[in-house]
């Protein structure tokens, strides 16, 4: 079995500010994460591998730095590791970014790719789908649990609105993960004293067939226009001491001034 899992290094949300002005991320001293849903999907695909001897490959797009996360997933247990870099590939939206993806996993051996349901700097859940879509792949998303019959299918099981969907689906395919369903392993200490030792295979748009106008911003049809923080909200007032029917009183009143009845 054969399993490629896209990865993404992404800002940890938690340190990131906005900048008033210019309504775009200060990326500058912010450290940079493996995205959490795809580290879920990496673990399944590492599941994978302990029970199945599957092959792992990870993929990443992005800027030469980017080369970190894939050293992480070599700590982890990969076997492989792609850097998918080009200045040609810069300010692409999902769309432009899902087709560069899907143009390199073309010159790629898969029985599954796996990602995670969506990337925390961004929230669209889109590219996984769209690689979907342009390998004109069976997908299932909103993943939790997977199980395999040893052969061709694989039953899956799914995180819906209502409860639990339980779907089979026979490979090649494409799953997006939850993070929240799996506990992403640690590094280990043989990996991490060998991830240095181990190659990256860096391709940019010369590597795989690509349209140029299908690339990087003019190959996005979208663009974020601007991007700012909610503003804070004034302190209430509080009341002590009152019975339930002035509370009530003080209620209807609030209401009233915001037009509300």
């Amino acid at each position: 079995m054969k399993i490629v899992v896209c990865i993404k290094q992404v800002p940890d949300t938690t340190e990131i500010k906005l900048d008033p002005v210019k309504g775009t991320l200060i990326r500058d001293g912010v450290p940079s994460i493996m995205n959490p849903d795809d580290k879920g999907a990496l673990e399944q695909a590492l599941l994978f591998k302990d029970k199945y001897g599957a092959e792992v490959t990870v993929i990443t797009m992005g800027p030469p730095q980017a080369a970190a996360i894939i050293r992480e997933a070599y700590a982890m247990g990969v076997d492989k590791g792609i850097l998918v870099s080009d200045r040609r590939f810069g300010g692409a939206d999902t769309l432009a970014t899902s087709y560069t993806l899907s143009q390199a996993l073309k010159n790629m051996e898969y029985d599954i790719i796996l990602a995670g349901r969506q990337a925390i700097d961004g929230d669209t859940a889109q590219v996984g789908p769209q690689i979907a879509e342009q390998l004109d792949l069976p997908q299932i998303t909103y993943v939790e649990d997977v199980e395999f019959d040893g052969k061709k299918t694989l039953v899956v099981r799914r995180n819906v609105e209502e409860g639990h969907e339980e779907l089979e689906v026979e490979l090649p395919c494409m799953l997006t993960f939850l993070a929240s369903a799996y506990e992403p392993r640690y590094m280990n200490v043989h990996d991490i004293m060998t991830t240095f030792d181990k190659e990256i295979i860096e391709w940019n748009a010369d590597s795989f067939p690509v349209d140029p106008d299908c690339l990087g911003l003019k190959g996005s049809p979208t663009s974020v226009k601007k991007s700012f923080t909610k503003g804070a909200k004034a302190m209430g007032k509080l009341y002590d001491d009152i019975t339930p029917e002035e509370a009530a009183d003080i209620i209807l009143e609030k209401l009233k001034e915001k037009f509300i009845i």
